[in-house]
C-alpha cells in the first residue's frame, strides 16, 4: 500500500499543486483545501492513474489521504 500512498501523493502534488511536505496520512482533503470540484477532479485523477472505478461518495472531504490510499488498495485488490 506504500507504493499506493506515494503515487497518490504524486497525483495530489502535480494535480492541485500541493507541497509533498504539507499532506501526511492524516490530513484530511478538506485540510488540504480541495473542495468540491477538486474532490470529484481528484476522483477521476485517480480513476485514470490506478484504473479503478470510484463512485462520487468514495471521496469526500473528511476522507484522510491514508483513507484515499486504502479505499484504492482495496478496490485494486478486487479487480
Amino acid at each position: 500500500m506504500e507504493d499506493i500512498y506515494q503515487r497518490l501523493l504524486e497525483l495530489l502534488t502535480s494535480t492541485f499543486g500541493l507541497d509533498p511536505e504539507s499532506i501526511e496520512p492524516t490530513s484530511t482533503l478538506s485540510a488540504l483545501e480541495l473542495d468540491s470540484l477538486a474532490l470529484v477532479e481528484l476522483s477521476v485523477a485517480a480513476q485514470e492513474e490506478f484504473d479503478v472505478p470510484l463512485e462520487d461518495s468514495d471521496l469526500g472531504p473528511e476522507s484522510t489521504v491514508g483513507q484515499a490510499a486504502e479505499l484504492i488498495s482495496g478496490k485494486l485488490a478486487t479487480v
